[in-house]
């Protein structure tokens, strides 16, 4: 036998090898962002962002320690609009404990970048990473970049004259992350699976995409609800408060702020974007768990269960004015969600 011929395929295996090995390090990543969404509504929830009041991305990886140092930090948070309007009177011990759950958001940051950049520096050394996927990685390194930065102008929005942050930079915020999840998720998949695009007109390579941007609207939509605290009003269900429409829906001037600052409007249009998502990826994920292939067929279902059950998740959130545990868990079943949905769009444009 040539030797050339019957190293041909033990090169290829260890090509495939090391590309699986990238894809492995990019759903690492991802799992990563998951989790930290999650740590992000927390933060959020419990109304921890700013208790730091300042962005300090090296020397800011150390908490405070000893006395003096908690009460100086204890002490820049003093001068803060939040404190000042919300929580003067809060104690030492108090401030701890939102100040653990931002710290931990920021630390966990800087673990994605770390758990992202080391091993990239290592994959393109060794030439592990396919010429084709390079420009989409260091995209995404980029992407990270911006992230951090995007996230201490959100935090800076709350520092100056308002005890909250702005809920345009906590939606840009979110969706950045979002962005990135998915880039990577989708990246992760391509190097895992490494096989051709199915034909333009394959009905799921047009249908699943829609459904996964529809979750993506809805989710960008919670997050002004978030932002206005908009889940604490209307707690109840299928109405607002008696009303289909709720009062004042539509009464803030000038009329292009409304969907965006007006509670009653932002909550009900999240109600409407989840409610037709919740009609939506049954109706079209059906389809395709009857005609696709396997692997399609079973992400169809587990996109039907997973957003009854965030729908459902949804509900019950609101009904109980959203405490902490169960605005976490809609939270990560948002993101359950979207991630279902992304694998199933990306499964429906390959072939098996």
């Amino acid at each position: 036998m040539n030797p050339a011929v019957a190293g041909a395929p033990a090169a290829a295996g260890s090509a495939d090898r090391e590309r699986r090995g990238v894809a492995l390090w990019l759903f690492a990543v991802a799992a990563l962002i998951f989790l930290m969404t999650v740590i992000g509504g927390v933060t959020r929830l419990t109304e921890s962002g700013l208790s730091i009041v300042d962005w300090r991305p090296v020397t800011g990886t150390l908490p405070p320690i000893g006395e003096a140092a908690w009460t100086a930090e204890f002490e820049k948070y003093r001068q803060s609009p939040q404190y000042r309007l919300v929580n003067r009177g809060m104690t030492l011990d108090e401030f701890k404990q939102i100040f653990w759950w931002e710290y931990i958001h920021r630390l966990w940051g800087r673990l994605i970048g770390l758990a992202y950049a080391l091993p990239f520096a290592w994959f393109l050394w060794r030439g592990a990473v396919p010429p084709a996927y390079r420009p989409h990685l260091w995209a995404a390194l980029a992407l990270g970049g911006l992230q951090g930065a995007v996230g201490w102008v959100m935090v800076a929005s709350g520092l100056v004259d308002r005890p909250s942050v702005s809920q345009y930079r906590l939606v840009a915020h979110l969706g950045l992350a979002l962005v990135i999840y998915v880039y990577l998720l989708w990246l992760a998949l391509g190097l895992w699976r490494g096989d051709r695009p199915t034909p333009a007109g394959d009905p799921g390579r047009r249908t699943a995409p829609g459904l996964a941007a529809l979750a993506f609207l809805t989710i960008l939509s919670g997050g002004f609800v978030a932002g206005l605290d908009a889940g604490m009003v209307f707690n109840t269900f299928p109405t607002m408060d008696g009303r289909w429409v709720p009062e004042h829906y539509g009464d803030m001037a000038p009329w292009w702020t409304d969907p965006f600052e007006n509670v009653a409007s932002v909550q009900f249009h999240h109600r409407i974007l989840a409610t037709v998502t919740a009609i939506a990826v049954p109706a079209a994920a059906w389809r395709l768990a009857t005609t696709g292939r396997p692997l399609v067929r079973g992400l169809a279902l587990a996109a039907i269960v997973a957003v009854t059950g965030q729908y459902l998740l949804g509900v019950a959130t609101l009904l109980a004015q959203v405490p902490v545990s169960l605005g976490a868990a809609h939270q990560a079943g948002a993101v359950t969600l979207l991630t279902v949905l992304v694998a199933l769009a990306h499964a429906a444009r390959r072939e098996a």
